[in-house]
């Protein structure tokens, strides 16, 4: 990885992650997060400040990135639970079958190279009745966006780390085993609107 990568990238990506609009979409989804929480794409640890410590009992943060690991333990070591750092990708979870009883994903599944993979993953580590609570931005549902999303995508995903702008989220979450049991969707205020097109939820194995 070069400098741009280890360097730059991170703090662009933890800045980015941060703007109002999408803070407040974190606010809406975290606090739901019980139990024994995996956090798939932890980042800088953005989300941190927004779990409600009363009902989570220990936080593993699935991180590949070190440069976003170093980010996140300063936050880490404040919280008021267990926070476990996992340094591998979606796609290689190291936790049991059936061991978690939330798994979130915020603004993470636009970026994991084989999203299907790290989908199954997820639903292997989690319990019976457990819950997949996610906030995702990707494909919109107006032509006129969609069109402009697939030509940007190339450039944006070279540029943003591999995030990727038209994926169709509630289908890959859908084809992956998980039944949707909640969902919204909108643009997000001061948000370009070919990356400004949210979902957020729950669903369930």
């Amino acid at each position: 990885m070069g400098f741009y990568d280890q360097k730059i990238l991170p703090k662009l990506i933890a800045k980015a992650c941060a703007a109002p609009p999408i803070l407040k979409q974190r606010e809406k989804v975290v606090p739901a997060c019980e139990g024994r929480v995996l956090e798939v794409g932890m980042g800088s640890g953005i989300n941190l400040p927004f779990y409600d410590p009363a009902k989570v009992d220990m936080v593993f943060g699935l991180e590949p990135s070190d440069a976003m690991r170093a980010l996140a333990a300063p936050a880490a070591k404040e919280m008021p639970f267990d926070v476990e750092f996992l340094g591998l990708p979606g796609e290689e979870i190291p936790l049991d079958d059936a061991s978690i009883d939330t798994v979130l994903l915020t603004y993470t599944l636009c970026t994991i190279p084989d999203g299907m993979k790290a989908l199954a993953q997820m639903k292997r580590v989690l319990k019976p009745g457990g819950q997949l609570l996610f906030c995702e931005h990707g494909a919109a549902p107006d032509e006129s966006v969609a069109k402009w999303q697939n030509r940007i995508n190339p450039i944006w995903k070279r540029m943003l780390g591999g995030c990727n702008v038209n994926r169709e989220i509630p289908k890959m979450i859908e084809a992956a085993g998980f039944s949707i049991s909640d969902i919204d969707t909108m643009y997000l205020p001061q948000t370009p609107r070919f990356a400004g097109f949210n979902y957020w939820g729950q669903a369930k194995i």
